[in-house]
């Protein structure tokens, strides 16, 4: 098994007291209750459509059901704090009930939602603008002692592929996470773990030398995410459409793996977690 050994990363989160193990890679099953969703929009956009795929994520291995009522696709359409609310809130709580063990990722960058997110079941916040998008979520994170997955994006969902540019897409990268690091410590921030953000406010060619890259972001000595599955930089560049990229989406995530990543965001928890195992035994 390749990997990067010389930084040791913290291995574990405490998800309010339950601690998450990061020894091995783990999958993280996305479960979007919106409409318009890139891959998935409208698949779930009811409490009992949600639970059936909650109850397949977690029968199939995954970990962390990734819980998200907003659409982070490009140009995608603004929701109200309330409706945002109402979408996920039920499925948080009915899933909570049903699955009581299963640790539960609110996929959100308004604190409002987050907080009433934990408040019903939610142990973990991801999101998408590393704290931008709602000046209050580091506060939030550091008054509820919840894991923060922080992601990094240029721009907006609107307009963030409206002509990336960077001096160096990684260093770039590495050197916004550690100014949000170093605040996040000052506020007693611990748990905290990086995502890259492949395809957000960056061009195919920038996501791909993010993902040769990856090992880099070691140095930061956190958990990592990778988020590859079926997106824009797998279909576009061979000329496909989401619903044929899995087998590449495959592939990508080994590479992810090989390169350090400690979590693996998906569609596709089945495959994921058999990639997983074979990467184990690799």
């Amino acid at each position: 098994m390749a990997q990067d050994t010389f930084f040791e990363k913290r291995r574990s989160i405490n998800c309010r007291g339950n601690l998450l193990f990061l020894d091995e890679p783990i999958v993280m099953g996305i479960l979007n209750v919106t409409p318009d969703s890139f891959f998935d929009g409208g698949k779930y956009n009811s409490t009992a459509k949600a639970l059936q795929r909650a109850e397949k994520i977690l029968n199939e291995g995954g970990r962390i059901l990734d819980v998200g009522g907003y659409s982070s696709r490009p140009g995608a359409d603004i929701i109200s704090e309330q409706d945002e609310i109402k979408r996920i809130i039920p499925v948080i709580k009915e899933i909570t009930k049903l699955f009581p063990q299963a640790i539960i990722s609110v996929d959100t960058f308004r604190s409002n939602v987050a907080t009433k997110a934990i408040e019903v079941g939610a142990s973990i916040v991801n999101d998408i603008s590393g704290g931008d998008g709602d000046k209050k979520m580091f506060d939030t994170i550091s008054s509820m002692q919840v894991p923060f997955i922080m992601m990094h994006m240029q721009g907006v969902p609107q307009s963030m592929q409206t002509n990336p540019k960077y001096n160096d897409v990684v260093l770039d990268i590495l050197k916004y996470f550690s100014k949000k690091i170093n605040e996040l410590g000052e506020l007693g921030v611990n748990d905290i773990i990086i995502d890259p953000g492949f395809g957000f406010g960056k061009t195919i060619e920038h996501n791909y030398e993010i993902l040769d890259r990856f090992n880099e972001f070691n140095f930061l000595n956190l958990p990592t995410l990778a988020g590859l599955s079926r997106k824009s930089m797998i279909y576009k560049k061979l000329g496909i459409n989401s619903e044929e990229s899995l087998p590449e989406t495959i592939r990508l995530n080994k590479i992810a793996l090989q390169r350090g990543a400690n979590i693996l965001r998906v569609h596709d928890v089945k495959e994921a977690v058999e990639i997983t195992e074979l990467y184990k035994d690799d």
